[in-house]
C-alpha cells in the first residue's frame, strides 16, 4: 500500500484495515484477530509506530491474500491456518490484523500489516519471487497439516498457466522464450567487449535496455520487463561478467575446445579492431541518427511469435492427451473425462482417509515434538546445569506419558515419517490426476466451442440461402 501524499500519508491503509474488518464479512467481527496490536486499534498504533522512528512516508503497509479451494475448509479452521502463518511469517516484529471472509464461494482470508518494524523500526521489504521462496512453502506446510490442497512450487515445476502466479508470469513474458536468446547476446557481447563499458554499448547497439541499479538488468525489445542477469545463472551477475570480459577471448574458447576434444582442430581467425571516427565523423553520424536517415541494426524478431510459441506447446500437450488415452471420438473423450473425474474422486478420499489415520496420532505426534525441542535443555541439565530443571521434570513427564501410551520417541518419529511420505504420495497422485482432467476438460471446451460456431454460422448460412431464393 503506496503513500498517498501529504494530505493523508496512509490512507491506503486506513482503507483496507476497514475493508477487511468488515462485519457483514467476518460474521460481525468474529473472524477477526490481531498480533502485536488491538484490532479496534490498529491504525493508530500502527501510526504511533510510524512516528516513532520517523516513517510516516513511503510503503505504509502490505496486504496478503490467502484464498482456499472452494467447500475444503470452514471459516474456523482457515483462520486457524492463517494465524500460525502469520506467526510464522512475521513473526514478533510488525503489527498485523488478520480476518477470514466467509461472504465468498471461496473462503478466504486477508492479512493487513505494518511497513515498519515496531521492534528495531526497520521497514519490512517484498523482494521478488519471495513468494515463491518464503511465502507459499508455509501455506504448502500448513494446508498439507490440514489435508488441504496446495501449490506446487518445487524445482519451479508448475502445472498449467493461470494455476498459479509465477506460471501465469512465466506465460506473460515468454522466458521460455527469453532466457536462451538473452544469454547467447550476453555471451556475445562479453567475448567481443574490451571492458564492462564496452559491453554496455554493446549490448545498447543490439536494441537492448540496460539498467544499472543493485543488481544488472536488460530488457531486449518485446520484453515487458527488465530480467536480472543473475537470474540466468552464476555466471551472468555483473561481477562474474566483468571476469568474463577479462579473461574470455577467441583463444580462451579455443583452449577450452582443445582440453574437450580428442582432435587438434588448427583455425585461423583474424581480428581486426573497430576503426576509431574521428570528432567530425561523430558529429556527421550523430545527425543522421537524429533526423532518422541511420537505425540501430534491429534486435532479432522471435518475440513476435511467442504467442504461436504458446499455442504449439498447448497444442503439443493435448495431442499427448489424446494418444495417451487412445481417444479418436468424442464419445471416446467424454468416457475418459468421466473416469478421470471418479479417479480424481479416489485420489482424494484416499489422502482424506490418510489424513484422518495421522491425525488420530496427533497426540503422541505432540509430545514427541515437545521432547525434541526439550532435548538440549535436558542435555544442559544432565551436565549438571540445575538451571533446567524444570524443563527436565517436564521431559521425563513427556517422556512417561508417552511409554505409557506404548511408544518411544524414536517409534513416533518412524510412524510420523511414514504417514508423511505416504500424504506426499497421495497429493502428488492428486495433483496429476487433476492435471490429467483440467487438460481433457480444456480439449472439450474447445470442442464445444467450436461445434457451436459451426452451428451458427450454418444458421445464418441456412437463413441467407432462404432470403435468396425467388418467390414464386
Amino acid at each position: 500500500m503506496k503513500d498517498s501524499g501529504n494530505s493523508f500519508h496512509a490512507r491506503h491503509l486506513k482503507r483496507a484495515l476497514d475493508y477487511v474488518m468488515n462485519p457483514e464479512k467476518t460474521q460481525r467481527g468474529r473472524l477477526v484477530g490481531a498480533v502485536n496490536c488491538q484490532a479496534d486499534m490498529a491504525f493508530e498504533q500502527m501510526m504511533d509506530t510510524k512516528k516513532q522512528f520517523g516513517k510516516t512516508d513511503k510503503r505504509q503497509g502490505y496486504h496478503i491474500i490467502l484464498s482456499f479451494k472452494e467447500d475444503e475448509v470452514e471459516p474456523d479452521r482457515a483462520f486457524e491456518i492463517t494465524q500460525k502463518f502469520v506467526a510464522e511469517y512475521l513473526g514478533d516484529a510488525y503489527e498485523a490484523v488478520f480476518v477470514v471472509h466467509d461472504n465468498t464461494d471461496h473462503v478466504h482470508s486477508h492479512i493487513v500489516f505494518n511497513s515498519v518494524s515496531f521492534v528495531d523500526g526497520k521497514k519490512y521489504r517484498y523482494e521478488k519471487g519471495d513468494w515463491a521462496k518464503y511465502i507459499q512453502p508455509i501455506t504448502n506446510k500448513l494446508c498439507q497439516e490440514y489435508g488441504l490442497s496446495i501449490i506446487d512450487v518445487e524445482d519451479g515445476s508448475k502445472e498449467k498457466q493461470h494455476e498459479n502466479y509465477k506460471d501465469w508470469s512465466e506465460y506473460r513474458e515468454g522466458s521460455f522464450v527469453w532466457a536462451d536468446m538473452i544469454k547467447r547476446d550476453l555471451d556475445a557481447c562479453i567475448l567481443q567487449a574490451n571492458d564492462f563499458r564496452g559491453f554496455l554499448e554493446l549490448l545498447s547497439e543490439k536494441g537492448y535496455e540496460v539498467k544499472q541499479g543493485k543488481y544488472l538488468a536488460v530488457r531486449p525489445q518485446g520484453m515487458t520487463r527488465f530480467r536480472r542477469c543473475k537470474t540466468l545463472g552464476e555466471n551472468y551477475s555483473q561481477e562474474a561478467i566483468v571476469e568474463r570480459i577479462a579473461k574470455e577471448d577467441l583463444s580462451f574458447y579455443q583452449s577450452q575446445n582443445e582440453e574437450k576434444q580428442a582432435a587438434i582442430v588448427k583455425c585461423y581467425v583474424k581480428r581486426y579492431r573497430r576503426a576509431k571516427m574521428s570528432g567530425l565523423q561523430k558529429r556527421y553520424y550523430a545527425k543522421l541518427y537524429r533526423i532518422g536517415k541511420l537505425k540501430k541494426k534491429p534486435y532479432s524478431q522471435v518475440w513476435k511469435y511467442r504467442d504461436d510459441i504458446r499455442k504449439m506447446h498447448k497444442l503439443q500437450e493435448q495431442y499427448l492427451f489424446l494418444v495417451r488415452h487412445k481417444i479418436e471420438s468424442a464419445e471416446e473423450l467424454v468416457s475418459v473425462l468421466d473416469n478421470l473425474t471418479d479417479k480424481k474422486k479416489e485420489a482424494s478420499k484416499e489422502k482424506s482417509k490418510t489424513y484422518k489415520a495421522k491425525e488420530r496420532f496427533k497426540d503422541i505426534f505432540d509430545k514427541a515434538e515437545q521432547i525434541r525441542e526439550l532435548d538440549d535443555a535436558e542435555s544442559c541439565y544432565q551436565s549438571g546445569d540445575t538451571f533446567f530443571e524444570d524443563e527436565h521434570n517436564a521431559w521425563e513427564r513427556l517422556n512417561t506419558e508417552l511409554l505409557a501410551q506404548g511408544y518411544s520417541v524414536e517409534e513416533v518419529e518412524s510412524l510420523r515419517k511414514k504417514y508423511e511420505s505416504k500424504y506426499a504420495q497421495d497429493c502428488k497422485a492428486e495433483r496429476a490426476v487433476s492435471k490429467e482432467l483440467s487438460l481433457g476438460r480444456s480439449i472439450w471446451k474447445e470442442l464445444t466451442v467450436s461445434a457451436s460456431a459451426e452451428e451458427k454460422q450454418y444458421d445464418k448460412e441456412t437463413i441467407r440461402d432462404r432470403k435468396e431464393q425467388p418467390v414464386r
